[in-house]
């Protein structure tokens, strides 16, 4: 055995007792303290203190115990009723429920009439936006434990027309949706035999927050100028039309162009951000106006300092 193999072989031992030393002490400092049988002197005046034990069953009894809640829904039908108003239900909860399972409570235990939407349960489908106190929230999201012990009042997105009771008309929503064209636009149609379209990293970095939107709508709901003009083409679309013009594979930017150039497009906007903080996704729509305002900028001083002239550079993301 040469001096050098030896030499090896005895730094890795003593490389393994040291790890075996870590553990040792590691596992000591994670080793419950032994507890003696006689109880420790309390000092004069001292107030005898919960054991952690007690004070875990403490927690566990708070959150197991029912307590009930005052919630008002909105209830209209606008095919019956001449204007809305609220109705009030007792609901009893545990401190894991949320808005959305007050709401089911209601329509299995106490009126099944009471109509609005939901899907997922996981903040993902987007389906169950409501106003809960006069803000924009995934019922499913928030918690009734959260409004205790005030009265939770319940009513539909603001700023849509309601079809009943919770649920809104999305069609406004949905049409301007399909004007941005949320979808990937290349001037020649890829081929299985051209092999995947690579992203880097940096590349996907430029769109990826902004492609989580699930269309829930509370930035619609939270936008006091798409209250005001109902043209607005509104966040939740400009941020997806700005998803799709940072992706390095998409070609299709100059077909968006005319929506972000458009009075009702990204110029509509008057920066008051509210549609960034009620986002659940973090999409930050109020930086993509932002984002499509400076693309807007430099279109409109590309065509009128070259007027008639097309490159195919202004089609495609950044790269």
């Amino acid at each position: 055995m040469t001096t050098a193999t030896v030499t090896a072989m005895e730094a890795l031992q003593e490389t393994v007792l040291r790890r075996v030393r870590h553990d040792e002490t590691e596992a000591a400092g994670h080793r419950r303290p032994a507890t003696s049988s006689a109880a420790a002197p309390a000092s004069a005046g001292s107030a005898p203190q919960a054991s952690s034990g007690q004070a875990a069953a403490a927690t566990h009894g708070q959150r197991a115990e029912t307590r009930t809640i005052t919630i008002e829904c909105m209830r209209y039908n606008p095919d019956t009723d001449s204007a809305p108003r609220y109705q009030s239900y007792e609901v009893p909860f545990t401190h894991d429920m949320s808005v959305l399972d007050g709401l089911q409570y209601i329509k299995d235990h106490l009126d099944g009439s009471l109509t609005y939407r939901w899907s997922c349960r996981m903040a993902v489908c987007g389906s169950c936006g409501m106003m809960a106190n006069d803000m924009p929230v995934l019922s499913c999201q928030a918690f009734l434990r959260d409004y205790y012990p005030g009265t939770l009042r319940i009513a539909p997105l603001s700023h849509f027309p309601i079809v009943r009771d919770l649920a809104v008309d999305q069609s406004d929503f949905l049409a301007k949706l399909e004007r941005v064209k949320p979808y990937i636009i290349t001037e020649e149609p890829k081929k299985p035999a051209d092999g995947p379209n690579l992203q880097t990293p940096a590349q996907m970095d430029q769109y990826y927050q902004f492609s989580q939107c699930i269309n829930c709508m509370l930035c619609y709901a939270a936008c006091p100028q798409y209250g005001l003009n109902p043209e607005f083409t509104g966040p939740a679309a400009l941020a997806l039309l700005q998803r799709y013009n940072a992706d390095s594979r998409d070609e299709g930017k100059a077909e968006r162009m005319p929506v972000i150039n458009a009075e009702s497009g990204v110029w509509g906007c008057t920066l008051v951000g509210e549609c960034s903080v009620v986002c659940p996704k973090g999409v930050d729509p109020a930086r993509a106006i932002n984002l499509n305002k400076v693309n807007s900028t430099q279109d409109y001083f590309f065509r009128f300092l070259m007027p008639g002239a097309k490159k195919k550079a202004t089609n495609k993301a950044p790269q």
